[in-house]
């Protein structure tokens, strides 16, 4: 059966739980290759099975909260909700320890504070000087940001952009602006990084590397990559902050 006939027989009756399977089996696709890239970033506490039945959740919620009246493809919604699933329940078993968080909140905010007061992305002698830390302390912290994904690019995308947008309370202008506008603000925003910085973001996010494959591609170690992506998403959280998009 065509994905068309699919999607009419379930249009038309959204209780057939066979036509919901053969949805579920015919899109399960997604959920393996987004789970498999996760994985390959942040797995180091979870089972690629255990992403894999996260992000199921997630495409059946795309499946049942798919409006077939708007024009946009059911691939790209289901990839943001199956992410979504995948992140919110990785941040559900986040074990970071209290100490690492202490450390990552002073990093960040120390970085907030100097690219106000600089106006420019602030050096590592700089972060120490105002952080107390030492460069190694520093980098590591930022390694273990991304390896948690306590802050990403992914998160902001499917709290602020199209992974609400089919939820009755956010189908307003306002929230359409908003999405339009952050999306906007971020790729303007990561044309002004630094160039490795601005590499690891758009071979990340628009190529769908892993932090493995962008390392052989900028001969740098997974460590270095993920150290680099945390602190350009710090960069990036800072700016819209003060646009006060976040």
């Amino acid at each position: 059966m065509s994905s068309e006939d699919l999607w009419e027989k379930y249009r038309l009756n959204n209780n057939d739980m066979e036509i919901k399977k053969l949805l579920i089996e015919k899109y399960i696709y997604l959920v393996k290759i987004i789970a498999g890239r996760l994985y390959s970033n942040y797995g180091g506490n979870t089972e690629y099975e255990d992403l894999v039945s996260y992000g199921i959740f997630g495409l059946i919620d795309a499946i049942e909260k798919f409006d077939f009246d708007r024009e946009i493809k059911f691939e790209s919604y289901a990839r943001i909700r199956v992410k979504g699933a995948i992140i919110d329940n990785l941040r559900k078993y986040d074990i970071l320890p209290r100490s690492v968080r202490k450390k990552a909140k002073d990093i960040e905010t120390a970085t907030s504070k100097l690219l106000n007061k600089l106006n420019r992305e602030p050096t590592m002698k700089e972060l120490e000087d105002q952080t107390g830390l030492n460069s190694n302390d520093i980098n590591k912290t930022l390694g273990d940001l991304s390896l948690f994904n306590i802050v990403s690019l992914d998160e902001i995308a499917c709290t602020l952009g199209e992974y609400n947008f089919n939820d009755p309370k956010n189908d307003t202008p306002e929230i359409s602006v908003l999405g339009a506008e952050t999306k906007k603000l971020i790729s303007q925003n990561i044309k002004n990084l630094p160039r490795k910085e601005q590499m690891v973001i758009s071979l990340y996010y628009y190529d769908e590397l892993t932090y493995k494959e962008i390392g052989n591609v900028m001969g740098l170690t997974e460590s270095r990559i993920s150290q680099i992506h945390s602190k350009a998403i710090v960069m990036l959280k800072n700016i819209l902050k003060k646009e006060g998009i976040i």
